[in-house]
């Protein structure tokens, strides 16, 4: 087997009927670009058994049920043999030439980031999850250097990796990685044309708890160790959170290719939504991170 040109991280978390299509999206990458795929899967034995049957060239790093998402991206960073090391999500898929633009568009230290559209457009609840979510990364987007990339369909560098290795296993999400990567002079460059697609199926009090446990996780991480006076500052200021985030949400749905209709008929489920997101926030800050993080999905 020929060395592999681009290490691929897909974090298994979501159960089969997710992760499936997405490897069958990467393997037919595998016929155009030499590929490696490093799946940690936490979701057990029968998942295992199956991506073992249906995938065999697949390596799996088995984990855990309580290993959180950045910790699975860290333990196969480790792993990774390729000297390019891109991160997708098992309900991403993958499109023709995705592999080769990555690769293409590698500039040394830099950190790759595309783009994100949403695939599961049959269900309201779906769409204005995507919304909520990715409302940052509805084209157009900013080409070139950029102040943020998304950790769902990112290219870096292995050496970078390695060389940063205590950022990555800092078990926080893939945004202090950048932010450490960028006070080390390393841009962030964004490529809107190397688009994924994000197919995730959600009820509505799915997609609340997982904005809730996401803010209570991130909000945790950012005031773990700072003085009371702060904490309870973080969170009172997160009490405003929710129409802050309507209102910026729908402002740049506004500004993009977002139908008018869909978006109207998001508002109400949005309105929902970026309650549970404030909700996570005071709590993060005022009671900590608790085991917020080990169950985001």
């Amino acid at each position: 087997m020929s060395e592999p040109l681009l290490s691929v991280v897909v974090p298994s978390v979501n159960g089969w009927s997710d992760l499936h299509p997405c490897l069958r999206a990467l393997e037919a990458e595998r016929r155009r670009t030499p590929l490696e795929v490093l799946v940690p899967e936490r979701c057990g034995a029968a998942v295992r058994d199956l991506l073992a049957a249906a995938h065999p060239w697949v390596r799996i790093i088995p984990v855990p049920p309580e290993t959180t998402i950045p910790m699975m991206r860290a333990m196969a960073f480790d792993a990774a043999r390729a000297t390019s090391v891109a991160v997708i999500e098992d309900h991403v898929q993958v499109r023709p030439g995705w592999a080769q633009s990555l690769l293409s568009a590698r500039e040394g230290d830099a950190i790759i980031g595309g783009g994100v559209a949403n695939a599961a457009t049959a269900r309201l609840v779906d769409r204005a999850a995507f919304l909520c979510e990715y409302s940052h990364l509805l084209p157009p987007l900013e080409a070139g250097e950029v102040a943020w990339v998304t950790g769902n369909n990112t290219l870096y560098d292995r050496a970078l990796l390695v060389r940063l290795r205590t950022a990555t296993h800092a078990g926080h999400w893939e945004y202090h990685l950048h932010d450490v990567a960028k006070a080390d002079g390393i841009p962030l460059i964004s490529h809107p044309e190397i688009v994924v697609d994000h197919e995730k199926h959600y009820t509505v009090g799915e997609y609340l708890s997982q904005r809730y446990l996401y803010a209570r996780s991130y909000a945790g991480a950012r005031v773990a160790g700072a003085p009371p006076v702060r904490r309870f500052a973080w969170g009172l200021a997160a009490l405003a959170l929710p129409p802050v985030l309507l209102w910026r949400i729908v402002s740049r749905c506004l500004t993009k290719s977002v139908p008018r209709r869909e978006l109207w008929q998001s508002v109400p489920l949005l309105a929902v939504f970026v309650c549970g997101w404030g909700a996570g926030e005071v709590v993060g800050a005022w009671f900590g991170a608790g085991r917020s993080l080990e169950r985001v999905c």
